[in-house]
This record gives C-alpha cells, structure tokens and sequence, in this order.
C-alpha cells in the first residue's frame, strides 16, 4: 500500500483527523470512492482474525471482573488461580479501547503463565463502544492523570497481595504511551514493555522499572520523539533497551490490521518481549 496512505490513517487515528477531511484527502490519494474503501478496508481492524488463542483453550481461563475501579479482562493459565498467581502482566490497550484483539493478546500473555489483566481505561466514560470511531474520539477527554493513578493503584494492589507479586506491563500505541506513564507513576513496578508509545511528557527521573521499547521504523510520529526520550532515560539512569524494526509501520503487531501487520516483526518483538517479563517476572 502507498505509504501517503497509511500515513494518513495515522493521522486520522492519533490526531484525530476529522472523518469527512479524512475520506476527501483519501479519495484524493486512491482516485475514486471505491479505491478509498478498499484501501480502508485493509487497514482497519478485523476483529474475525482476533481469536489465535480461544477462551475454551484448555490452557488458560478467562472471566470479567474489575479491579481500581476499572472493568478488567483477566486471563489466568489453567489451575492457576488470580490470588495465587506470582507474575502479573497488566495489557493496557490501543487508543481503539478494550477491544477482541486486546482480550486474545491478554490469553497469550497467560499461555506463557502469567495472570493477565486487560483494564478498559475507558470505564469512567461508561466502557468502550463497538464502534472504533466513537472509541477514539473518547481518548482525547480521558483524564490522563486519573488513568495513570488507576493503573498505579492496580499495581501497588497486587504488589501489597499475598502473597505478593511481580508485576509488569505491555502496551501498544496509546497503551504504549500509558505504560512509559505508569512507569514515572508507580516505582514498585518490575518492568514494562513499550510499543510504539509516546513518551511521558514529566516524571523521567521518577522510573524505577527495566524497560523495553520496540520501534516501528516507518512511524515517523512517535520516532521523532524516541532520541529525547532515550537521552533523558540514559540521564536518570533507568535501565532500558530499543528494538527498531526496518520496513514496518506503526501497529505492526496488531494481526487484525492486513495492511500495517508484519508478522516476522511482530513475532520477533513477541518472542523478545516475552523472554524479557519472564526474566523479570519470574
């Protein structure tokens, strides 16, 4: 797919860029109606890829609950239950809300043994809607403060359990972004997994947890702002590693998105990001 084009979904998808001004410039670059519907076809999601790992796996289990006062999507592997779990792995979500494609990346985060737990950041604006347009345009009037201390509070919650846990956390795009938050907001987290988030705009110096921050190569938006971001970590001494993935687009780990999906990317990042919480997790 011409690049023009998926650099204009990301815009669309993360400024956001009004539909009407986004089919018009998308109609321009395709030439017709037809071609701009295929091509947003192919970059939107497609929630009937989103199933690799079923709830009926008998490796894991799944149910609904919440937790600080977020809905949550929890992911446990078979026999193992929340409370005695020792690894917490905390999937925060892209800026599409709690969606089938979140909830499946949580079981495979539990088919490797960890309990996993997918918050709806969107619970104080009454959850996310089925429709993608509508979740996004709710992001934008998320209190971001009282996101990031809901977050902390599930984390210290099950730092304080018994018994106690390592707990860790991975999130993509706008989840991404959340993830290098918390990390400035909770010190007692163990590590997090950042991919291609925006930075935290204060509290650097404030991380405590190992982080790892995967990079997709042709997303200019959040590359731009990697170089100050990874002074500054390198300045507060945060122990960090960077992944850069030549070729790819933003949300190459997302599978239900044909378009941007790269998937020797994708299990690449898996595979490394899974080794890293289990280090750190144990």
């Amino acid at each position: 797919m011409d690049q023009r084009i998926v650099d204009l979904y990301d815009e669309y998808t993360h400024k956001p860029l009004d539909r009407r001004v986004f089919m018009e410039r998308l109609i321009a670059l395709t030439g017709s109606t037809t071609a701009a519907q295929l091509a947003l076809t192919g970059l939107s999601s497609n929630y009937a890829l989103a199933q690799t790992i079923p709830e009926t796996d008998p490796r894991i289990t799944a149910d609904r609950t919440e937790i600080a006062g977020l809905k949550v999507y929890r992911a446990a592997p078979k026999g193992v239950t929340p409370e005695a779990a020792k690894g917490v792995v905390i999937v925060i979500h892209e800026n599409r809300g709690l969606n089938p494609h979140i909830e499946d990346v949580t079981r495979r985060v539990a088919a490797e043994g960890f309990l996993a737990i997918a918050p709806d950041m969107l619970t104080p604006m009454g959850g996310t809607p089925k429709d993608e347009d509508a979740a996004r345009d709710m992001f934008p009037k998320l209190d971001m403060a009282k996101a990031t201390q809901s977050l902390a509070t599930m984390v210290d919650g099950f730092k304080k359990a018994n018994p106690p846990k390592k707990v860790g956390v991975i999130g993509f795009c706008w989840g991404g972004g959340m993830v290098n938050n918390l990390a400035t907001a909770a010190p007692a987290l163990d590590a997090g997994v950042v991919y291609y988030g925006a930075p935290p705009k204060a509290g650097i110096a404030d991380i405590k947890a190992p982080l790892m921050i995967h990079y997709a190569a042709m997303d200019k938006r959040i590359n731009d702002m990697a170089p100050a971001y990874e002074e500054a970590l390198k300045k507060a001494g945060v122990s960090f590693q960077t992944f850069m993935y030549d070729g790819v687009n933003h949300a190459f780990n997302n599978d239900t998105g044909k378009d941007r999906y790269n998937e020797p990317a994708a299990k690449l990042a898996w595979g490394r990001t899974m080794a890293f919480l289990k280090e750190k997790l144990g």
